[in-house]
């Protein structure tokens, strides 16, 4: 099969488009703006340039661009003129096209020129596999766990914003451990409820246990000691001036309605995520400690397990794969993981993987084997290891559609 190949560097408002040849010669280049009446003039060029050369295929690539390749990617996997030819369609990562391009010490950098390392990589081959997208579901899923992904990212910086704050305003309060957790609803009614770490540690021992028991809803089997500890700690604290306490305070409380926003944000998200996932099938969830969240964050970024050849292909795209550095008779054994890869994938992977290691008895047994191997970066080896584990018995289970069960 001798296809076209169509290089697309895209961009907020126009793409670039070099139309190569099979031999590598040139055919065409332009530029059309980036919406719906560009998409089309592009299509047109593209099957015009096929109906002339009486081609029957046509490779689509176009880099990474974050949202704005998305519309147009779609546009040429429903056009129906492109339709009646054979086409396959690519998004390659920045780095292997940049990669790609060093080969060409001369070039120039413009946009055409970028189109044109596009098509030329598209024609060498040895690129990822075409972008699936057979089955919408799993898109509509990778929009709702992508975006808790991020939802979780702002939420754990602002704790750390949060603790750095709460250190200024009561530091003593950061540095012992008090409260199982410093953002449940009782530590952050503290926080809010005591404006210096003198009304703390002078309210009478008793208010300040009823307090907390009263805001831990009764729960805590302890109120009395928690109080004598966090009066301690008070005492213990820096104590601010005036004004710079009024204004830590007030960071405080906008830190804690934001915590409380982006909270409700992941919990709509996650039933969202639960709705959406119910339409599809899937074995994950039967692995203990692999909730729905997890395993469509998971589904949702690898598709069709049929277009991976095996766990190892998997693994790669997930980035949970180490280099190679190997010269002569040496051969490194301390190697790191290699920097491309699926960061959404990876990171529910080792979210999973970390749930395990509390829910399964192999899987914990594999974690601590491999932790105490090393004394530098313990957990981080540890964990990707086991993440790596994991990518085999994903594979496995989403190949065969079958249940888990443990060792």
């Amino acid at each position: 099969m001798n296809p076209l190949f169509v290089g697309i560097d895209v961009g907020s408002r126009n793409n670039a488009v070099y139309i190569m040849l099979p031999d590598g010669s040139k055919h065409s280049s332009f530029s059309v703006q980036n919406n719906l009446g560009g998409a089309q003039t592009l299509s047109k060029r593209v099957v015009a340039a096929l109906t002339e050369k009486n081609l029957s295929a046509a490779v689509i690539g176009m880099e990474a661009t974050s949202v704005y390749g998305n519309n147009l990617l779609y546009f040429l996997r429903e056009d129906g003129a492109l339709g009646r030819f054979e086409r396959k369609l690519h998004v390659l990562n920045p780095k292997q096209v940049k990669k790609f391009k060093d080969a060409y010490s001369d070039l120039p950098k413009n946009d055409l020129i970028d189109a044109f390392v596009i098509a030329d990589n598209l024609r060498f081959g040895r690129i990822t596999a075409p972008v699936y997208m057979d089955d919408y579901r799993y898109k509509a899923l990778q929009n709702l766990t992508r975006a808790r992904f991020f939802a979780v990212q702002n939420l754990t910086r602002e704790k750390q914003r949060f603790m750095n704050y709460l250190f200024m305003k009561c530091s003593g309060l950061t540095q012992e451990k008090i409260f199982s957790d410093n953002f449940g609803a009782t530590a952050l009614a503290l926080f809010e409820e005591f404006e210096t770490p003198d009304d703390m540690a002078n309210m009478d021992i008793d208010q300040l246990a009823s307090f907390i028991a009263h805001k831990g809803k009764n729960r805590s089997p302890r109120p009395l000691e928690i109080a004598k500890a966090l009066q301690a700690a008070a005492r213990g604290s820096y104590r601010l001036p005036k004004t710079v306490t009024d204004s830590v305070n007030q960071v405080l409380a906008l830190s804690i309605s934001s915590m409380r926003a982006m909270q409700s944000q992941i919990k709509a998200l996650d039933k969202e995520i639960q709705r959406q996932f119910d339409n599809i099938p899937n074995t994950l969830t039967s692995v203990p400690g692999i909730g729905p969240v997890f395993s469509a964050g998971i589904i949702a970024e690898i598709g069709d397990i049929n277009r991976f050849n095996g766990q190892a292909a998997l693994a790669k795209f997930a980035g949970l794969a180490w280099s190679q550095h190997q010269s002569g008779m040496f051969e490194a054994h301390n190697t790191r993981l290699i920097r491309s890869g699926n960061r959404f994938l990876k990171y529910y992977l080792c979210e999973a993987a970390h749930s395990l290691v509390r829910c399964d008895t192999e899987y914990k047994r594999y974690y601590d084997l491999k932790f105490k191997e090393v004394n530098k970066y313990q957990h981080k080896r540890a964990l990707a290891l086991t993440a790596r584990k994991l990518v085999r018995l994903v594979f496995r289970l989403l190949k065969d559609n079958r249940l888990y069960k443990p060792a």
